[in-house]
C-alpha cells in the first residue's frame, strides 16, 4: 500500500549537477565546490558550515537527484522524514526489487526488498514508511539508537503506537534482528523529547536505576508549570538531559537561555530536592552519568546489563555531544 504524506526534509544545501557546471574539476581544485557523491556538487563554503546529520540529508538528496526512481530506507528515509540521525553515516541506503543481491556500491547500500515493508510518497520520492524505518533501524543498529528513532517516530505520529511497531517487527519475514529490536520497539515512547533524552533512559535502565517518569508537570506556587525531562517523584529528583546544540545559539542567546535556566531550577527545587543536569557526553559514556545519578540520591535496583553498555561507546559516544541531529525545539 502507498501512502502520501505532505513534505520530507529538505535538501540543507544547494546541490548541482556536473552538466550545471561549467569545469566543476576546476573548482574543486580552487576549494571553490566539494563533490557531495560523484556528478553532484555544493558550494565549498556552505558546505563546510554543514553539521554532520546535515551533510547525510545532502548526500541523499545528492543520490535522488541521480536517481528519481530510487526508494530509500534505513538512516536515508530517517533523514528525510526528520528523525534522529547520529553523525554523518555517509552511506546512502536504497531498496532494490526482490530478487536482486544486496551491495554496496559508490556509497549507496542496496538492500533486497521482499515486500514486507510499506512504502510512502513524499514530495515525489519514494521511501520507507515512518514504522518501517523505524523497525529497519532497530533490527540492524545498536538499541539505544533503535530507540532514540522509535521515539522519534512516535512523536512524528503518535497514532502508531508501540502495538504497531512490535507487530511489524515480529510480522517480518526475516528473522534476522528481530530478538534484538523487541526491547527498543516496545520501550518506544512520544514522551521523550529529543535523542538525548532517549539514549539517556536507555542508559538509566541497562545501568539498573529505577525508571523515571517522564515529561510530568509540576506547578510552583506561582502560575508558572515546569516539565522536567526525568523525574523520581519518591526521591523527589529530577533529570534534565541538556544537549549542547541547546547553547550554541540556534535557540537564542546562551546567556539567556542560562539564566532561563537557573531561575526553572529554581521553581523546581522548592518542590524537589534536587535536579540533575547532563549531556550527551555523560549520557553516551555511562561512567560519568551513572556517577551523577549516585550522588544525587538514586540506587540501582538490578544488575547492570554490561553488553549494551560497552557498545554504547562505539556506536553512539562518537557521535557526541554536537553529532547528533537535533528533531525537537530546545526548552
Amino acid at each position: 500500500m502507498l501512502q502520501t504524506l505532505p513534505a520530507i526534509m529538505p535538501s540543507p544545501i544547494a546541490l548541482l549537477r556536473f552538466a550545471d557546471i561549467s569545469h566543476p574539476e576546476r573548482g574543486v581544485r580552487r576549494s571553490e565546490l566539494v563533490r557531495v557523491r560523484a556528478g553532484v556538487y555544493a558550494a565549498a563554503l556552505e558546505w563546510e558550515k554543514l553539521a554532520p546529520w546535515e551533510r547525510y540529508l545532502a548526500r541523499v538528496h545528492a543520490v535522488a537527484l541521480l536517481r528519481p526512481d530510487a526508494v530509500f530506507s534505513h538512516e536515508s528515509a530517517a533523514a528525510l522524514l526528520g528523525l534522529p540521525i547520529f553523525g554523518d553515516p555517509t552511506v546512502v541506503h536504497v531498496l532494490a526489487s526482490p530478487g536482486t543481491t544486496a551491495r554496496l556500491i559508490a556509497g549507496v547500500r542496496v538492500h533486497n526488498w521482499t515486500g514486507d515493508r510499506e512504502l510512502i510518497e513524499v514530495s515525489g520520492m519514494l521511501l520507507t514508511s515512518v514504522a518501517d524505518t523505524a523497525v529497519d533501524l532497530a533490527r540492524s543498529r545498536h538499541p539505544a539508537i533503535g530507540l532514540s528513532v522509535a521515539d522519534g517516530a512516535l512523536r512524528l505520529d503518535p497514532r502508531l503506537g508501540v502495538a504497531n511497531f512490535v507487530a511489524n517487527n515480529e510480522a517480518r519475514s526475516s528473522k534476522r534482528g528481530r530478538a534484538i529490536a523487541r526491547w527498543p520497539l516496545s520501550a518506544a515512547t512520544p514522551l521523550a523529547a529529543t535523542a538525548v533524552e532517549s539514549v539517556s533512559r536507555a542508559v538509566i535502565e541497562w545501568l539498573g536505576f529505577p525508571p523515571p517518569e517522564l515529561q510530568v508537570t509540576l506547578r510552583a506556587s506561582t502560575v508558572d508549570e515546569d516539565r522536567p525531562d526525568f523525574l523520581w517523584p519518591d526521591l523527589r529528583v529530577a533529570g534534565e538531559a541538556d544537549g549542547d546544540l541547546k547553547y550554541d545559539g540556534r535557540f537564542g542567546s546562551p546567556t539567556d537561555i542560562l539564566k532561563r535556566q537557573r531561575v526553572r531550577d529554581a521553581r523546581l527545587r522548592t518542590q524537589l530536592k534536587a535536579v540533575a543536569h547532563w549531556g550527551w557526553y555523560e549520557a553516551t559514556t555511562v561512567d560519568p552519568l551513572r556517577t551523577l545519578l549516585l550522588g544525587h540520591g538514586l540506587r540501582p535496583i538490578r544488575p547492570e546489563n554490561p553488553v549494551p553498555l560497552f557498545s554504547l561507546r562505539r556506536a553512539v559516544a562518537p557521535s557526541a555531544p554536537h553529532r547528533v541531529s537535533p528533531t525537537a525545539s530546545q526548552p
